[in-house]
């Protein structure tokens, strides 16, 4: 029985794309942690993932993310929890969120100029503005 993983509204993978395996965890934890491998290690092809279109695969790939390999492969791992079941739903969620963020398409900035008024306003009011200054001086004998 195969299921498919949403990523995000549009975006579907199969899990068979998915690789986890359970790893020993790092760290303090006492007799628990060397006996019992709870930690899980997720790998995602993404250059070979069918499910992924390809504009997003480019933006994925093109990320400066660590956990990219040279082979194009996602390795996540995820040891926060004390069960493989729950650190292997904060794999899926940290997968799920690196591909969110890939989607969000940013539309590049097109550099705008004030216009004459608003440039003519600023100095008038700078003006007005240093003419109440110096009515605050002390009166003149005049």
């Amino acid at each position: 029985m195969v299921s498919d993983i949403r990523l995000t509204d549009d975006i579907t993978i199969d899990e068979d794309e998915l690789e986890f395996s359970a790893i020993r965890s790092q760290g303090a934890g006492g007799q628990n942690v060397n006996k019992v491998a709870t930690a899980i290690q997720l790998r995602f092809d993404i250059a070979n993932s069918p499910s992924l279109p390809d504009d997003l695969r480019r933006r994925l790939l093109a990320l400066s993310d660590k956990r990219i390999s040279k082979d194009s492969v996602l390795i996540i791992k995820a040891q926060e929890h004390r069960t493989q079941a729950r650190n292997r739903d904060a794999a899926l969620d940290r997968l799920k969120a690196l591909v969110r963020d890939a989607s969000v398409t940013v539309t590049p900035r097109r550099p705008t100029r004030p216009p004459r008024s608003a440039k003519r306003k600023r100095v008038e009011d700078k003006r007005k503005r240093g003419d109440v200054k110096k009515q605050r001086g002390k009166p003149s004998l005049d």
